[in-house]
């Protein structure tokens, strides 16, 4: 495949990769590395190896983002079914390659050329794979397929109109409380007139994760699911400790926050239908149309730096973004790497409420970080582990902070506050999220109902504010099952929370001497995925988030920051 950098996105050429073939290249350049009698030699072998691997990365993400923009699209749609079936393949000549780095008798000057964080990645994927395992991970990609395309392709009748699960959100964040309340409750009618149909697909999804854990040795999915997230530098008990430490001083503050919310828009407390207005004359609403929304985000960037302000032309003389919600488009937001091209990929659903702009410059984050690592290698060093990678997305959401007044006009401070307001809030959620999913995966045979019964439990605990007494899907405790990410991307979810703990650092250095700051945020982009979480987070300059005290001193710099913007 071609790897000149300038065609625009709807040039890019998709082929179907011929995996026989791509496999026999692999396996030939493998015992290549496997026989290197010189570095140079071993090096160029894991080169020429990244490039093969890159190819068919490459064939994969232009089918996924072309799925994504339509999941009714019949060719892409089956080429992602094909992709689910044949892609799990792949892993054993993942793993092969792993071995042969580990034993390979070069290491010690491989590991000098490229880091150990190579070989720490190596040695725990290798305990997540075994070639017995490709039917499942080939039912485990058809079982998100399935989730992604039924929330995608939703019907949502209200008014004679019909929306999606994206263009419904704009009528639940209106001044008026009946028609908020008409919207929020048809939207969680269509979930919950496909309850059963989801909570099918994650028990499926539960018992064949479960599986895999006990074929490979696990005791149960927990520690597997950590390996897969390639977490070299804490496990599941800092992570307990750090929930611990949202429910002490975090909580307290979201509580405040979501009463001081009720007094604002005048209701005597919190109904679900009301969660997501924060202001009695109106949430924040980004100025003009979608193109004035992307032209403020030009100008910001174009502001900040010039390598941002290059980098975001680039993305749109790509057409390497698409930005609107349309029926039939996949819910949510994500950046990719197309790898042969050079080009990372922004997709998010726009509706014209203030989380275009959150989705935009986060996904941005991410797109400016992979594009300044694109030259590392190997390739498992375009992207950090997801811990570390949210740190850039949400690091960026303060770095653009210059540019609120062009996104929201007057709306400009409501946008400062609810910005702020929502990621300290954000974190009760995520740390839900997150303990939700030990216990459903510390008991794998839970029925639907018990999992419900253990969110609701959960949702007690860390979001005691919430009401969902008028309605009944959402009164079982069947919030999560909106949630992406516990369906295709499990035990990624604490990752935004760690990150968001690191953005907030950020957003401080940022206050005090915005060029330090900046520059430390460009070295962390540069490295991306050469260090560990914790190696990356030094390199930044930033402190540890599970260490004692560093959530307790932030939470109350953000709660006097509320204080002087409500003033």
């Amino acid at each position: 495949m071609s790897t000149n950098p300038a065609p625009a996105f709807p040039d890019f050429v998709y082929e179907r990769p011929d995996l026989a073939k791509s496999e026999a290249a692999f396996r030939a350049v493998l015992a290549e590395l496997e026989q290197a009698p010189t570095i140079d030699e071993a090096i160029a072998a894991v080169e020429q190896i990244d490039r093969i691997r890159a190819t068919v990365a490459t064939a994969y993400n232009i089918c996924y983002i072309r799925y994504s923009i339509d999941t009714r699209d019949v060719f892409y749609k089956e080429e992602k079914a094909w992709f689910d079936q044949h892609l799990p393949a792949t892993e054993a000549w993942r793993m092969d390659y792993y071995r042969a780095l580990i034993a390979n008798p070069q290491r010690p000057a491989l590991e000098e050329k490229f880091g150990q964080q190579l070989f720490q990645m190596a040695e725990l994927s290798i305990k997540t794979f075994q070639p017995e395992l490709i039917g499942d991970l080939q039912e485990e990609n058809k079982g998100y397929s399935a989730y992604t395309e039924l929330k995608g392709g939703a019907q949502i009748e209200l008014g004679g109109e019909t929306y999606n699960l994206s263009s419904i959100i704009p009528l639940e964040q209106v001044a008026d409380r009946s028609a908020r309340e008409r919207a929020s409750k048809a939207k969680w009618d269509w979930m919950g007139n496909n309850q059963e149909r989801i909570e099918t697909i994650y028990d499926d999804l539960v018992k064949l994760r479960h599986g895999m854990a006990r074929k490979l040795g696990f005791n149960n999915f927990v520690s597997l699911g950590y390996a897969r997230m390639n977490r070299t530098d804490y496990g599941p008990e800092q992570i307990a400790n750090f929930r611990q430490q949202v429910k002490k001083y975090i909580v307290p503050i979201a509580q405040q926050l979501t009463a001081n919310q009720a007094e604002r828009i005048g209701v005597d407390r919190l109904r679900y239908y009301d969660n997501n207005f924060r202001f009695p004359d109106g949430n924040p609403t980004p100025v003009g149309t979608m193109a004035d929304t992307v032209a403020a985000a030009r100008k910001l960037y174009d502001n900040l730096s010039t390598e941002t302000g290059d980098f975001f032309r680039m993305l749109e003389a790509r057409q390497l973004m698409d930005l609107e919600a349309k029926d039939g488009k996949a819910t949510g937001g994500y950046c990719t790497y197309v790898n042969d091209y050079g080009a990372p990929y922004i997709f998010s659903n726009f509706n014209r409420t203030s989380h275009d702009v959150d989705v935009l410059t986060h996904e941005f984050g991410h797109a400016f970080q992979v594009y300044s690592s694109r030259h590392q290698k190997p390739m498992e060093y375009n992207w950090p582990t997801y811990d570390a990678a949210e740190i850039h997305s949400m690091s960026m959401e303060f770095f653009a902070y210059p540019g609120v007044p062009d996104f929201f006009g007057e709306d400009a401070d409501k946008y400062f506050y609810s910005h702020l307001e929502s990621a300290i809030r954000f974190l009760p959620y995520g740390v839900a999220i997150d303990e939700f999913q030990h216990l459903v995966y510390e008991n794998p045979d839970w029925s639907p109902a018990q999992r419900n019964t253990a969110w609701k439990e959960l949702e007690e605990a860390y979001l005691p504010h919430l009401d969902y007494s008028d309605h009944p899907f959402l009164a079982q405790g069947t919030y999560w099952q909106s949630q992406l990410h516990l369906f295709g991307m499990p035990f990624y979810y604490i990752d935004y929370c760690l990150a968001q703990i690191c953005a907030f650092q950020f957003w401080l250095k940022d206050e005090e001497n915005h060029e330090k700051a900046w520059a430390d945020y460009v070295e962390l982009c540069k490295a991306g995925g050469s260090q560990s979480f914790l190696g990356l987070v030094k390199l930044a300059k930033l402190d540890n988030p599970f260490e004692e005290g560093i959530m307790e001193k932030i939470a109350e710099k953000v709660t006097a920051r509320l204080g002087e913007l409500m003033k």
